[in-house]
This record gives structure tokens, C-alpha cells and sequence, in this order.
């Protein structure tokens, strides 16, 4: 299969969750035969921070305009399959332009389903329309559970699969190393996660001095205090997860106000801290049973009490138990698998409803955006 990618970002990391996503899941995707393209907005934030040139797995490649897009026209065309993600730059006229011109699957991958959902409700999602959805052939969305028949039902997805975060093993392994923190926590700064941190995190820290703590993570606001015994790192490259997870008692998964409330909404963050080994607690959400068993694969945790009684505890068994889970059913090659699932079904000869092809993409003076 040939498979174009329209992401928010593969050669940068920095502030935003999408890059270890897609790194995972199309180095996996390549190594079952398939050849990939993926194209990257050429935004001044992920130029200046860029920790991955040459994928090796994947040609990667950037455009600086909608007009330069255009020259892509063939390679989108002759594909396969072609995914348009979330928070791309200019999305809506990026994925009516693939809608176009792309004569194989077309795909829109959400890796903020909740998010996106909630910004349409209120008409300020500046990536995807109402309209578009429709017109895509398969709405691949990191929540599953009750909001995929809502896609399909209220906005007329013809198909709306889950396609949750993976982890590579490979790089994220277990690793004999010395416990620097009772507990972490690694995640870009979010207004609407802060009072989840402050609660299960920053609270204990100031209850138990004796206890070392650490977030990692870019974006806080300079003016925000830290107890003294938080030690905080501005920003942990994909290759320093493994090691900052393995040098943690325990680690700490905190969700996003929308995705709380979507339920079914699995980080990247969690699936990667379980593959170490890394004993995990929680804040609570409808679905997370089903990717771990809380009690024997997950701690969940809604006030600061319970992380504290776990921390006076020894639960190694648990990391073990979770990363056996993840290693059955949330490895990036199990997630490849699902993806050439979906798209082989979506797949038909001729588009059922052919759009005309445009002439010209409009340039757009909005902002350059960036996404946490």
C-alpha cells in the first residue's frame, strides 16, 4: 500500500503528543511492506525544535504554503490511501483539497477526538468542518467507546473507527535504574489538566517533603512555584522517555477536562509509561477498565489520599501486569495492523461521490498555530 500522511508534526516532539504517535505506528506500518510519505506544515515552532530529520521508515517532507502543497498533487493522487490529521495548519482547506484530489481512501485521523468534537460543537475548530466529514471515507478517531457512533450518526461519518495511541517496545524498555522520584509526571502544559496535577501531584508533594516528585514537559507559565522538592524539566526528548520512566516509582497519567468526559481516551503517555514497567496511577475516566485492570494493571486515583497511600507502597507487580497488557494489544504493531484493517475495508475502485478537482488552494494569512 502506498499511505500519504498530512500530520501535525513528525520531526518535532516538542509541546505536543503527535510525533511519538505517528512515529510509532508508521515505522510499524512501514515494516508490513507498505510505503509511506508524510507531509509536514513548515512551521516556525517544530523547525526550531526538530529531533527527527531522517525517519528512516518514511520519507518526510515539507511544505511552506497551501499554494506549495499543490506540488504534491500527484504523489496524493497515486496513493493508496492518504490520512489528513488533526490540528493541521489550515486543515479544513488542506483535507478539501485531498478530498480532491486523491483517488484512494481518505482518511481523517483525530488524535484529539474530545477536543475536536467540543470546538466544533462551539464553531471554533479551525482544522475540520461539518461538512468535511462526511466526505472523508473513514473517520480514524484515539477515542473509542459511545463518541464513535455520535461521529457517524450526528455528522454522517461513513465509518468511525478507533484507532488508539501505541508504544513501540523497542524504545520504550525496561531499564535497571536508580529511583530519582517517588513520583513523575511528563506532559505539555494544559490549563484544563493543571487542576488534576495540582491535586494528584503538586498537593502530595507539599504533604510529604520527604518524597521527590518531578514533571517534565514545556509550556508551564514562568510564574507558577513548585514545592522544592518538584523538580521540573522543561522538555524530555522521545529518546529520554524511557530512562525518566524507569527512574520513577511511580508515574502519574492525567487527562484532559473534554476527554474525561468522552471517556475511551488513552494518552500516548500511558501506553509508553506501561511498556517500562512503570507502576501507573491514574485519574479516573469511563473506559479506562478496559485498557487496564485497575487494582492489578492501574492505581486510579481522585484525590490526593490515594496517592499518597501508594506511595507508602510497593506495587512492581502491577508494572509488570500492565506492561504484559500493552505488549498483547496496545504495541504499535498491533495498532498497524488495525489501521491496514480499516483502511483495506474502506478501500473501493471508484470514489461514490468524485469531487472536481480545484485549480487553486487559497493562501490564508491566519497565525501559525501551534498545538499542546
Amino acid at each position: 500500500m502506498k499511505l500519504v500522511v498530512l500530520g501535525l508534526s513528525l520531526s518535532s516532539s516538542w509541546g505536543n503528543g503527535h510525533a511519538t504517535t505517528y512515529r510509532a505506528l508508521l515505522a510499524a506500518f512501514a515494516a508490513r511492506g507498505h510505503d509511506i510519505v508524510f507531509l509536514e506544515r513548515d512551521m516556525p515552532w517544530y523547525r526550531e525544535q526538530r529531533d527527527l530529520i531522517d525517519p528512516g521508515y518514511c520519507r518526510l517532507s515539507f511544505y511552506s504554503s497551501l499554494d506549495e502543497l499543490r506540488d504534491w498533487s500527484g504523489e496524493i493522487a497515486a496513493a493508496d490511501a492518504v490520512i489528513v490529521g488533526s490540528y493541521v495548519p489550515d486543515g479544513i482547506l488542506v483535507g478539501r483539497f485531498v478530498q480532491d484530489v486523491a483517488e484512494g481512501v481518505v482518511a481523517f485521523y483525530d488524535i484529539d477526538t474530545p477536543v475536536t468534537i467540543a470546538n466544533l460543537e462551539r464553531g471554533s475548530c479551525d482544522y475540520l468542518s461539518t461538512d468535511l466529514i462526511a466526505d472523508y471515507d473513514l473517520y480514524l478517531s484515539f477515542t473509542g467507546g459511545p463518541m464513535l457512533r455520535a461521529i457517524e450518526q450526528r455528522y454522517g461519518a461513513p465509518a468511525a473507527r478507533a484507532l488508539y495511541c501505541s508504544v513501540d517496545p523497542a524504545a520504550y524498555p525496561t531499564l535497571d535504574l536508580p529511583k530519582r522520584w517517588d513520583l513523575s509526571y511528563l506532559g505539555t502544559y494544559s490549563p484544563d489538566r493543571q487542576p488534576a496535577l495540582d491535586k494528584l501531584l503538586i498537593e502530595p508533594a507539599r504533604q510529604r517533603p520527604d518524597l521527590r516528585f518531578a514533571v517534565a514537559g514545556p509550556q508551564y507559565p514562568a510564574a507558577m512555584t513548585w514545592p522544592a522538592n518538584v523538580e521540573r524539566i522543561d522538555h524530555l526528548p522521545p529518546a529520554d522517555h524511557a530512562a525518566f520512566y524507569n527512574s520513577s516509582r511511580y508515574t502519574l497519567n492525567v487527562t484532559r477536562a473534554d476527554m474525561i468526559a468522552a471517556g475511551w481516551s488513552p494518552s500516548v503517555r500511558l501506553f509508553e509509561a506501561a511498556a517500562t514497567g512503570t507502576p501507573i496511577i491514574s485519574d479516573v475516566w469511563p473506559g479506562i477498565g478496559t485498557l487496564l485492570e485497575p487494582d492489578s494493571e492501574i492505581i486510579l486515583a481522585e484525590r490526593s489520599e490515594r496517592i499518597l497511600r501508594a506511595l507508602d507502597q510497593d506495587h512492581h507487580d502491577m508494572g509488570r501486569a500492565a506492561r504484559a497488557r500493552v505488549l498483547a494489544q496496545h504495541s504499535a504493531a498491533h495498532r498497524a495492523a488495525e489501521l491496514e484493517g480499516h483502511l483495506a475495508q474502506a478501500a473501493r475502485p471508484v470514489r461514490a461521490v468524485p469531487h472536481v478537482l480545484t485549480d487553486h488552494i487559497p493562501s490564508t494569512t491566519d497565525a501559525e498555530r501551534t498545538t499542546a
